[in-house]
């Protein structure tokens, strides 16, 4: 229906051209003299080309368009080049060239620099180049590219979507942290010189096949005889391999929860150790343990696409999700917001014989207030590590935790 009320208005305007250009040369025929003449000859130029124009098609035109690179992170710079080409050189007065962009990623555009007047003439190649700063984090489209012209009185007017989709994953910003494990792990996780040792695990039986369940784990001769996958069943030792599980409830400190979890997830990989990862939204993101490039390429896809949307209180996340009983190894609990219930889930954890350390975000400036200052207190004197981490000071916080 749109399409049908675009060409009505196509031809009626076209229709208003012509009856504009009947009546000054009629009334210069009729009226003769100097000034009827020039009105006629004043309005010939700008009629004629109108009528070019109509019969011009934008099909004619190509778009091309490129990205500085194909891996960005929060707060990064994205440049942007648009080209469009044409193989017919109509000659055209101006026009108006729109990148179009999703709604996540448009928003971030300041002073609508996606969108550009420009004036074509004979050209048969036009190229825009744009910046969008401060990329926010998440999944974003380039869908099209719009171009609009005219004729400059308004009558005639020719508009033109190019599809031309394009995908941009944006990964979270991170800081650089040096993490360093020590020998105790009964509480947590600590922070000295100590070198990393992997303990070997003893197998002790095997058990049917879970997901999350590395590859290496398969015992294939059972495998074969049982008719069904089934994994290596291993004593537990302690183990330099961690589980960090990401809340992902409603709350204004989301990004900075993102972002200190991805800061926390490379700092362990890059001591060699795997780790396992959970969120659950919306979207379930649970990881296997992985570790080296793999392990950071994961995580940080699924930090890209994490919302806070989660309609499960995180509480029972800890408490009730499948990933997280079927594993006995040191928890990394990164979340907002500090409550008995959550307390009383890690103690679930800890009673397992799980260690749990767990983060809480701030904000620049937020205060702890007196009531979580008490659930800390309580939580330590069951051998928890809770520690409070400030936007920005990462390694603040971290040091912190290494104290216990």
């Amino acid at each position: 229906m749109g399409a049908f009320f675009q060409r009505v208005r196509y031809f009626w305007k076209l229709s208003i051209l012509l009856t504009l250009l009947v009546i000054t040369f009629s009334y210069a025929m009729f009226q003769g003299g100097f000034v009827s003449w020039f009105l006629f000859y004043s309005f010939l130029p700008f009629s004629l080309y109108a009528l070019l124009l109509a019969f011009y098609s934008l099909e004619d035109f190509s778009v091309e368009r490129s990205l500085t690179r194909g891996d960005y992170h929060a707060n990064e710079t994205l440049i942007v080049k648009v080209t469009l080409k044409r193989n017919k050189a109509f000659p055209l007065i101006f026009m108006v060239l729109e990148d179009c962009l999703s709604e996540s990623l448009g928003n971030a555009v300041q002073e609508n620099q996606h969108k550009v007047f420009l004036f074509p003439g004979f050209r048969k190649e036009i190229t825009y180049e744009y910046r969008i700063a401060d990329l926010p984090r998440g999944e974003h489209e380039l869908q099209a590219v719009r171009i609009f012209t005219s004729d400059l009185l308004g009558l005639i007017e020719k508009e033109k979507r190019l599809e031309l989709n394009e995908s941009i994953l944006v990964h979270p910003a991170y800081e650089k942290l040096i993490f360093e494990y020590g020998n105790d792990y009964e509480h947590g996780m600590r922070v000295s010189n100590n070198r990393i040792q992997r303990e070997a695990s003893m197998v002790a039986g095997i058990r049917e096949y879970q997901r999350g369940d590395r590859f290496s784990w398969i015992n294939w001769k059972a495998s074969a005889r049982r008719n069904g996958m089934v994994t290596k069943e291993f004593e537990q030792h302690q183990s330099n391999d961690f589980i960090i599980v990401m809340d992902c409830t409603k709350d204004y400190r989301f990004e900075t929860i993102v972002s200190f979890t991805a800061s926390i997830g490379q700092a362990i990989l890059q001591k060699g150790s795997h780790i396992g990862f959970l969120a659950v939204g919306k979207e379930r993101a649970a990881i296997p343990f992985q570790g080296g490039a793999v392990g950071r390429q994961l995580l940080f896809y699924s930090l890209a696409k994490a919302k806070d949307d989660s309609p499960i209180v995180f509480d029972k996340v800890l408490s009730t999700d499948s990933f997280l009983l079927q594993h006995k190894l040191s928890f990394v609990v990164v979340t907002a917001q500090l409550s008995t219930l959550l307390i009383e889930s890690a103690r679930k954890m800890m009673a397992r014989g799980c260690p749990v350390t767990i983060f809480i975000i701030k904000d620049v400036g937020e205060v702890i207030t007196s009531a979580e200052q008490v659930i800390k207190s309580k939580a330590q004197k069951h051998g928890m590590n809770i520690t409070f981490v400030y936007k920005e000071q990462f390694a603040a916080g971290l040091m912190e935790a290494g104290r216990g």
